[in-house]
């Protein structure tokens, strides 16, 4: 794969990444501010932004542009994360042309018209309540609260139901105007026509996209919220969530934690697969959350089971975790945690959707290009010892989100009360 850096005419870095193969093109654009750069009392317009800006962009409607995009069989998305917005391209080759000029279109020219925002925001509402029926939902939302409280990476990216209601036009048009000043980054990967910088520049009436590349910076912290924190619901499981706020992804820490991620939580060989649903039986569903983050990631158990067998299960994660903390991996544990992690990364770099994205998100915050390579070589590096450290340093003060009937609540908190963790 042969690999070029360029600069776009305003600031933007583009990565090439020429890829023999099939006719197909991926573009990934990720700008840096998504949700946790969400103003007070405009909580979920980075989401609500990026949903809007696909409906409609310099001389398309939004019938329009759907009739081009879908007519080449291509693909188009926007969507907004914690720390960023990413617009997604995919098509053949020989379409590009016609497509690659949407790209900075749709952060410079959005329509932003009324009727496509009401309906944006329509669906993101449905979203936000639909959200409130599954049990799985309310535990998450909760222990966020917990980790993050009214931060910035305290609140669904969707929003926030009171504040999403009242987001129009004006918001939203301070928002696209914003897009790329703290930070953005193109790359596509693939089969790439001659002449891709004319191409993205086309349709721009100044020529140029004002962009700067993004730096790496101190993203948002954890907060000392509720140790402990229940949702009552009326049914025959309790979802268990224990987790706390960690480090950044980049952070020297980091990669212990991801070695520990797979450890845990990575295929039915995984311990907490093994433990609590194979030796247990108490799991409808077992794993682990730990996403890349700017600023203080979380580190999560989560597990479902039944309402009846809620004190075995609250016993038995809760061991888990403090196990963890008093016990280093054994070296053939992390022999296969290293194994499923040059895995993880093999596998995340088969197409060229994967290729551009993994490395859209690596730079986008302010990390080198050859990240992921470095990590594997550091990972052979680290001993049992070196993941015990980490894990008693950041894992220390775990928060627990139950959410399932009262009974099973009651049994969990008397667990809980009882546990060194608590």
């Amino acid at each position: 794969m042969k690999v070029e850096q360029r600069t776009l005419a305003g600031g933007c870095p583009l990565w090439l990444l020429h890829r023999p193969g099939p006719a197909i093109l991926s573009a990934k654009l990720w700008m840096r501010g998504g949700s946790s750069d969400d103003p007070t009392g405009e909580r979920g317009a980075a989401q609500l932004l990026a949903g809007v800006l696909s409906r409609g962009c310099g001389s398309f409607s939004a019938d329009d542009l759907a009739d081009l995009v879908e007519g080449l069989g291509a693909g188009l998305r926007c969507e907004a994360s914690e720390d960023g917005t990413l617009i997604s391209l995919k098509c053949a080759s020989d379409d590009a042309p016609r497509l690659l000029p949407l790209l900075l279109q749709l952060v410079q020219r959005p329509w932003l018209v009324d009727d496509q925002i009401d309906l944006e925001r329509q669906l993101n509402l449905q979203t936000l309540q639909r959200q409130k029926e599954d049990p799985f939902q309310l535990a998450h939302d909760q222990l966020r609260q917990q980790l993050y409280g009214l931060g910035p990476y305290g609140h669904d990216p969707l929003g926030v139901e009171a504040d999403l209601q009242q987001l129009g036009r004006e918001a939203l048009m301070r928002q696209a105007r914003a897009l790329g000043r703290s930070g953005a980054v193109l790359v596509l990967a693939g089969r790439i026509p001659d002449g891709v910088e004319e191409l993205l520049l086309s349709g721009l009436e100044a020529g140029a996209w004002a962009a700067v590349p993004p730096q790496r910076q101190a993203g948002p912290g954890g907060t000392s919220g509720d140790r402990f924190a229940a949702s009552q619901d009326d049914t025959e499981q309790l979802v268990l969530m224990l987790g706390t706020s960690t480090v950044p992804m980049g952070s020297e820490q980091a990669l212990a934690l991801r070695l520990l991620h797979c450890h845990l939580g990575i295929g039915m060989s995984s311990r907490l697969f093994v433990a609590l649903r194979e030796e247990h039986g108490l799991a409808y569903d077992v794993g682990v959350h730990y996403p890349a983050r700017l600023g203080a990631a979380p580190f999560v158990f989560h597990l479902s089971s039944s309402s009846e067998r809620a004190e075995e299960a609250t016993t038995e994660l809760l061991r888990e975790w403090q196990r963890l903390l008093e016990q280093p991996l054994l070296p053939e544990e992390l022999e296969l945690a290293l194994a499923k992690f040059r895995g993880q990364e093999a596998l995340g770099r088969q197409t060229c959707s994967q290729l551009a994205d993994r490395h859209a998100l690596v730079l986008g915050h302010g990390l080198p290009f050859d990240f992921a390579d470095r990590c594997l070589e550091q990972a052979a590096t680290l001993s049992p010892a070196d993941l015990h450290a980490v894990a008693r340093e950041l894992l220390g003060s775990p928060c627990l989100s139950l959410c399932g009937p009262s009974a099973a609540i009651a049994s969990a908190e008397r667990v809980w009360q009882r546990q060194g963790l608590s």
